[in-house]
């Protein structure tokens, strides 16, 4: 079981993950959803330890993230991560060697998961000669060769055609069969709908709504039709009697006001177009989606420049970054002066300077990672907060 407790991630003055606790059990989906923007991939990436969270803790089956856990996880992640100029088996069976795995193993299954990807005859070509689509296959049997315990998937099914999703969503189930703590990342909220046992709605880095599928859907089912019909449909969402509207070409979703009944709807809808079905029914995924954070314009909204203007924030001004650099230029300066000295003496033993020129090199190679740490946190936070950049 992964176990998060309380976690919380801030960026400069913008709280991207706030006190956010979760679950997820083996042998079951978990369904990690909200709008761009709202923190899912804050979260995920402090899962995965890429990133610490301010506050928190997080567990896999009751220990702290570790080498050992890390072998035991299998991540997806939503950008493409693939040397693109090297051929497709060798660039799988490369990762495959990172995980620990046997290069005949290896070889047997990635062969394997290449023919129930329908990606065989393309073992001896490049990756970058590939769909985007056949890439995404590459990337997800990479996440899985290894045959992990845990596995965290962002958009799995980004750039997959509708046959790909079926192959997709029937290896996930049989990964579920055989006891995996599966993360399910996703804006697409049928394909969440469809393989999801429990969901967790993040907006604006807080969850608002969590909890089993079967669960939320009895909650939000009070007062659902779903209505099919031939015409124009825009009108529906501005009934009187409709609370929301979720307005399709040819059928819509509605969430209906208090105590309205069947007999004050129709007759408002069918005077105006010709109504082929009605019923109440459990409302979608996506129509409770929608309720609870609202339509996209609203989701969207920019957040007021004066909340980034009153502390601007770069590489260059992080105390880790001048920290590092300070070290790198005293270590600098002693190395030159040290070595001034013992060309100036002829006799002097070089072993001091050259000590020193160690302790540059280590000083370099040390602010360079402080540079590209704080690089990449500075972006999470723009991808994680909207307008943050």
């Amino acid at each position: 079981m992964i176990k998060a407790e309380n976690l919380r991630k801030k960026y400069s003055t913008v709280l991207a993950v706030d006190d956010v606790s979760l679950e997820v059990h083996r042998g079951r989906i978990f369904g990690l959803i909200g709008p761009n923007g709202a923190g899912k991939t804050t979260i995920i990436r402090m899962l995965l330890n890429i990133i610490s969270p301010d506050e928190g803790k997080i567990t896999f089956d009751g220990a702290p993230f570790s080498q050992r856990i890390q072998d035991r996880i299998g991540y997806l992640p939503e950008e493409r991560g693939i040397y693109k100029k090297n051929k497709l088996l060798d660039t799988i069976l490369y990762f495959a060697s990172l995980r620990g795995v046997q290069s005949g193993a290896a070889k047997k299954a990635a062969l394997e998961w290449l023919r129930r990807f329908d990606l065989e005859k393309y073992t001896k070509r490049k990756v970058e000669e590939l769909s985007k689509g056949n890439q995404q296959k590459v990337q997800f049997i990479i996440s899985i060769l290894h045959n992990p315990d845990y596995i965290v998937l962002d958009e799995p099914f980004s750039g997959l055609d509708p046959v790909n999703q079926i192959v997709l969503k029937e290896i996930l189930q049989d990964l579920k069969q055989q006891g995996k703590a599966i993360i399910f990342s996703t804006h697409q909220m049928d394909s969440a709908e469809k393989l999801c046992d429990e969901i967790c709605l993040i907006n604006r880095g807080k969850i608002v709504l969590e909890g089993s599928l079967k669960e939320v859907k009895q909650k939000f089912g009070k007062d659902a039709v779903h209505v099919e019909y031939v015409g124009d449909g825009a009108f529906i969402s501005d009934l009187p009697n409709v609370k929301t509207a979720t307005v399709y070409e040819n059928y819509a979703e509605l969430q209906l006001k208090n105590d309205v009944s069947s007999r004050d709807l129709l007759p408002a809808i069918s005077s105006k177009v010709e109504i082929r079905k009605f019923e109440f029914i459990e409302p979608s995924l996506n129509s409770i989606f929608l309720d609870v954070v609202g339509v996209p314009h609203e989701i969207e909204q920019p957040v007021p420049a004066v909340i980034f203007a009153a502390e601007p924030k770069s590489v260059a001004s992080d105390n880790r970054v001048r920290k590092a650099m300070f070290t790198l230029v005293i270590a600098a300066v002693v190395m030159m002066v040290l070595g001034v000295v013992a060309l100036k003496k002829g006799d002097a033993s070089w072993n001091l300077p050259l000590l020193f020129f160690a302790a540059t090199l280590f000083s370099l190679f040390k602010y360079m990672r402080v540079r590209k740490l704080v690089s990449q946190e500075l972006q999470h936070a723009g991808e994680d907060v909207p307008n943050a950049q």
